[in-house]
């Protein structure tokens, strides 16, 4: 049988986040690997997942090529579909391409403002949105549907996980994240002013960020719990994040310029969905 596939990625959820925290939905759908994402902050990773490419376990001794193909082949179990290889995904090198030649509606709703509809990681998805509020993935499940006579791929990318970390009522510090950067450039040349640079946050400050990721994974889960009732059971799901964070560990905070093993660690978990 064909299955639909949801895919959901926890935007910045480190390993050892999710690890930490209680997911007694998503351990119906498995325990989660470590892996490691193909990039460290969230556009070159969505771009790289929805290549088909997904976080790899960084084996040694082997070729890189036949990673790349024995992950490209992997899509067979995942979709249920006998004919799948990595010529399939050539040469546009685009999961949603492939689904919709397969005759899937293709549907994304995004949280970072980076991959707004007007970026080329639009392309091949029938119905693609940044949602209107960071943290919003109670909205993506409420809207979820499983039409009988339609395929469906629904790709989540989730804000809850990402700085700053925040729920609804909660009281968390804000910086700037690339997107506040370039929307504050053209002010910044005009005007010749540099801002005063962020205050590094102190020890303390980088555990109580780290238990609010935690918090929010916690978050997310309940969530799926309601996401996995709304799932058919030919649903194929995976779980992971695009990179992971740095909260203090040699004197790093965040992602994206950073060459440290915590900012590539995430998690992953698959499989058909469970019975709720």
């Amino acid at each position: 049988m064909t299955n639909h596939l949801v895919y959901v990625i926890m935007d910045s959820c480190r390993y050892d986040s999710y690890n930490a925290a209680a997911t007694p939905n998503m351990d119906k759908l498995g325990m989660a690997e470590r892996r490691y994402s193909y990039a460290s902050w969230t556009s070159p990773s969505h771009y790289a997942l929805l290549m088909g490419m997904i976080p790899h376990t960084n084996p040694k001794g082997v070729f890189a090529s036949e990673v790349y193909k024995q992950e490209f082949v992997k899509w067979v179990d995942r979709l249920g579909i006998s004919d799948l290889s990595f010529k399939t995904f050539v040469p546009y090198l685009s999961l949603p391409k492939v689904l919709q030649d397969l005759g899937y509606q293709t549907i994304a709703r995004v949280s970072m403002p980076v991959l707004n509809q007007f970026t080329a990681i639009n392309r091949y998805f029938d119905d693609y949105a940044l949602m209107p509020n960071h943290n919003d993935f109670a909205s993506m499940v409420r809207d979820v549907e499983f039409p009988d006579d339609e395929l469906r791929f629904y790709f989540f990318n989730l804000g809850e996980t990402h700085y700053p970390y925040m729920l609804n009522g909660d009281d968390m510090p804000r910086i700037s994240g690339v997107h506040g950067v370039f929307k504050q450039m053209d002010e910044l040349l005009l005007t010749q002013a540099s801002s005063q640079e962020s205050k590094f946050f102190d020890l303390a400050e980088m555990q109580r960020l780290h238990k609010q990721q935690i918090n929010c994974v916690e978050y997310i889960d309940d969530l799926m719990g309601e996401l996995f009732a709304k799932c058919p059971a030919n649903t194929h799901i995976i779980v992971t994040a695009d990179h992971g964070e740095l909260f203090g560990e040699d004197d790093y905070f965040g992602h994206g310029p950073i060459m440290h093993e915590k900012c590539f660690e995430v998690p992953f978990l698959e499989g058909l969905c469970p019975a709720i």
